[in-house]
């Protein structure tokens, strides 16, 4: 064992003159315990609502999305679509045509967007494994069925199988129209709930599912889609089959993988989790204050047995080892302990949910949840250490300022 560690190990488990000085390392190590484990617990957290939201998203939205680049629809008979389907990768391609409508049911009315989507949707979206109530059907029976978000009926009032009142579907009319009679400037249809879906306040609020072929109907647009919505293979390469459709489509067209179809808000959450790592780390940077006062005071303590050691051949770069060692192993038992107890709570928190969100029962999950990654340990671990080096840093200097006093120590014995 070398001999600044092993001075060190001494000096830490050892009785000292002051207790005070036992007090300050042990709330030294408390402190990096506690920072520790409150980096690893949020940046789990953060993980966790993150894998959340992109899961719900991912029920809703398709591995790849194609837009025309301007305006808001496109016509299906002059875009490449087979050679799109041809390309490697691509397991599904479902049209979709997305309009604002007015819906009216009984004495309510609510203004939604109503999306036709084509037979294919199923295989390209998992919406249908969303359904809370009912069932995904929009082609089947002797009248145009449509799946309604859970907001969207909440607001509605909407009643199953309700077949003497459907939902009336409003959309204004193309082109230019009289407004001596304003129904005149509105198609109308009518449709029957099959089913009720649930994801996420967003699209739960917005959207009502329906046939494409009723879409096109009411909006008198026989050949137009808004989106081609795409399903990829497990093995794609998502960003070679991306270039492979832009080259494709043509510069006339806009091709976002899932990532890209919500840029903003997937920045946004990254940011959220980093400022709150800087803020945590900041705290902890604080907390690591006492580690300068224990190592100072420590060495205050420690003058006579320096002395000794110098009179016995140590030098000052010696010295400095033993108690730049001896921060270190309290910056490692802080560090080591707190790594260790978030990542216990968190186990914990991922089987029992034992913190709870306050939500009265309206979002998806009842408690926090908690996604573990490995290489947040090892980010957490390196900013333990650095802060703590900042921390241990500044006493060492001050022990070489004072090497006179060291010298008048040593007359003195």
């Amino acid at each position: 064992m070398k001999f600044p560690l092993y001075i060190a190990k001494r000096y830490l488990f050892s009785k000292k003159t002051h207790n005070a000085i036992n007090t300050i390392s042990i709330i030294s190590v408390i402190g990096v315990c506690i920072g520790t484990a409150a980096l690893v617990i949020v940046l789990s957290v953060f993980n966790g609502f993150e894998g959340l939201v992109i899961s719900l998203y991912n029920s809703f939205d398709p591995d790849v999305c194609v837009t025309v680049a301007k305006g808001k629809t496109f016509d299906i008979t002059t875009f490449p679509l087979q050679q799109i389907k041809a390309i490697s990768g691509i397991k599904n391609v479902a049209q979709v045509l997305e309009e604002n409508a007015l819906l009216k049911y009984k004495d309510k009315q609510y203004i939604v967007s109503i999306k036709g989507v084509s037979t294919e949707y199923t295989k390209v979206s998992g919406l249908d494994t969303m359904i809370i109530n009912g069932e995904f059907n929009l082609y089947g029976g002797n009248h145009p069925f449509a799946v309604v978000g859970y907001g969207v009926a909440h607001y509605l009032s909407l009643e199953m199988h309700d077949i003497e009142n459907p939902i009336q579907v409003w959309v204004p009319k193309s082109g230019e129209v009289s407004m001596a009679n304003p129904e005149n400037a509105f198609n109308q249809e009518n449709l029957w709930p099959s089913g009720i879906f649930s994801i996420q306040h967003e699209f739960d609020s917005k959207y009502l599912i329906a046939s494409l072929d009723f879409v096109r109907t009411i909006l008198e647009s026989p050949n137009k889609v808004s989106a081609l919505e795409i399903k990829l293979n497990s093995n794609a390469d998502v960003s070679k089959v991306q270039e492979e459709i832009k080259k494709i489509a043509g510069n006339n067209y806009d091709v976002k993988n899932r990532f890209e179809q919500h840029a903003l808000l997937y920045k946004i959450m990254k940011s959220e989790k980093w400022a709150v790592y800087f803020i945590l780390s900041f705290i902890l940077l604080i907390a690591t204050f006492n580690m300068v006062g224990s190592l100072t005071m420590l060495i205050l303590d420690k003058r006579k047995d320096i002395a000794i050691l110098r009179s016995m051949g140590a030098n000052l770069e010696t010295i400095r080892k033993i108690f730049f060692t001896e921060g270190m192993l309290i910056a490692l038992s802080g560090a080591i302990s707190g790594i260790a107890i978030g990542f216990i709570v968190c186990l914990l928190q991922i089987e029992f949910g034992f913190i709870k969100l306050n939500t009265s029962g309206a979002f998806v999950v009842d408690s926090y949840p908690i996604q573990i990654q490995p290489m947040d340990f090892v980010y957490v671990f390196i900013t333990v250490m650095a802060i703590s080096l900042l921390a241990i840093i500044y006493p060492l200097q001050r022990l070489g300022k004072e090497e006179l006093n060291l010298r008048a120590v040593d007359e003195s014995l």
